[in-house]
């Protein structure tokens, strides 16, 4: 007799969210009771502080990392988190704040919650999206599961490849922090009337930020880093996407990626009109556009084009093989993306600190970052633009190799380096 096979959390999360899943989909007005139970299950539990290891991260504001938990013993950690939301005793921590430096010499905040409050936050996402996916539109790409960047981008293409010559380029302005909590809170009550799960959501929205030893509070933004904000900015620009969907379809075609989106339209009064429209539902939302980044482009002689999701989009002549012209799309990577990643080849191997290095390191290190780009910016149209980073990432290859040697000349050693690398197994983005 055949032992009954143990399932994984991982499997039982699955069944879960097709249950849960099925059920949204197969009731559109139905909302969900009994939710708080499964939160801490002690599979979902496993299965969210999986999912927290794997995305690595910082301590929050207690302290405690991933390799602390560890140490400590993870299965006595998921005991403590499964008591204290049994008791009605979780209480989240503030988040605590790092800035990033941008490009333009300011700074990004970034809020990091606790180890303790991902994980709980991952099982309540657990949870609740397969609720609300049964609820967005197929016009929404990001932070979805079975979703991606790569077909938000696709999307684009055919759309302006059906005589999409407009379109409407739009810039939300902090999207993030300017989110209303009740409006949200009133979106999320739509499809959930468990009181302890809106508790739970309500809590880490007022959770606060650490910052120079206070705590700041607002009424308004999600916690930019917790696990739960990208389900959180979905169900908030889902309403958008539903009115877009009832007055904005037959005025031209909406793509969204988080808080990024355009608008592909055939004529510039539909162009127009499109503006206006997202504009009035944005003000419904209490969403600013951002002025000088909200623009409608004309596609349709090639001298304009736009840039969305680390893509250039243009509009450009070909020829058929019977020598008939016509416009196509051509997407290639924008200059910024291109600057971002002459950065991170820079920070590697220029600093002093890199020369002990082996190139054999230094290849083991580049080689799954080049695979990333090459997979994500790679089209037929960024060939030049990417072969013209390789020569710049054997460029510094052949600087560094200079500086180990402590010889003057680099640009004598670039075919040595070259040899070398190509023998270590050097990818190439081309």
């Amino acid at each position: 007799m055949n032992a009954k096979r143990l399932t994984t959390p991982k499997e039982n999360v699955q069944q879960l969210q097709m249950k849960l899943g099925h059920a949204a989909k197969e009731n559109k007005k139905r909302r969900f009771h009994a939710l708080y139970d499964k939160v801490y299950r002690m599979d979902i539990l496993r299965e969210a502080w999986r999912r927290v290891r794997v995305n690595k991260g910082a301590a929050g504001v207690d302290g405690e990392t991933l390799a602390d938990i560890e140490m400590y013993g993870e299965q006595l950690f998921l005991h403590e988190c499964e008591q204290l939301l049994k008791d009605g005793k979780y209480h989240p921590q503030p988040v605590r704040r790092q800035y990033i430096p941008k490009k333009d010499g300011k700074m990004r905040p970034l809020g990091i919650p606790t180890v303790r409050d991902r994980v709980i936050q991952m099982a309540v996402k657990l949870v609740m999206e397969p609720i609300f996916e049964a609820d967005f539109q197929d016009s929404s790409f990001g932070f979805r599961p079975k979703r991606s960047a790569k077909q938000a981008l696709e999307r684009i293409r055919k759309a302006c490849n059906r005589k999409g010559n407009w379109v409407v380029d739009v810039d939300i302005q902090g999207y993030f922090d300017n989110i209303n909590q009740e409006k949200l809170m009133k979106l999320v009550e739509m499809r959930i009337s468990d009181r302890r799960v809106l508790k739970l959501v309500r809590k880490w929205l007022k959770a606060g930020v650490l910052e120079e030893g206070s705590v700041r509070r607002s009424d308004l933004g999600t916690p930019q880093g917790g696990v739960i904000s990208p389900l959180l900015a979905n169900i908030y620009l889902n309403y958008f996407d539903n009115l877009w969907e009832r007055h904005g379809s037959g005025i031209g075609e909406l793509t969204r990626y988080a808080d990024d989106l355009v608008v592909v339209c055939k004529t510039k009064k539909e162009a127009d009109r499109a503006y206006a429209l997202i504009q009035a539902i944005m003000e419904r939302l209490d969403l600013t556009l951002h002025r000088a980044k909200t623009r409608v482009v004309g596609l349709w002689t090639g001298e304009e084009g736009f840039d969305f999701l680390g893509l250039h989009h243009r509009k450009t002549k070909a020829e058929t093989s019977q020598g008939k012209v016509y416009y196509t799309t051509q997407q290639w990577l924008t200059r910024k993306a291109e600057e971002r990643i002459r950065e991170v080849v820079k920070e590697r191997l220029a600093p002093p600190a890199m020369r002990h290095k082996s190139l054999n390191d230094h290849v083991a290190w580049l080689n799954p970052k080049i695979q990333g780009w090459r997979n994500y910016y790679y089209t037929p149209y960024s060939q030049q633009k990417l072969a013209k980073l390789d020569w710049y990432i054997l460029q510094r290859l052949a600087r560094w190799y200079a500086k180990k040697r402590q010889r003057n000349r680099w640009m004598s050693l670039v075919r040595e380096v070259n040899i070398l690398a190509q023998t270590m197994g050097l990818k190439t983005l081309l």
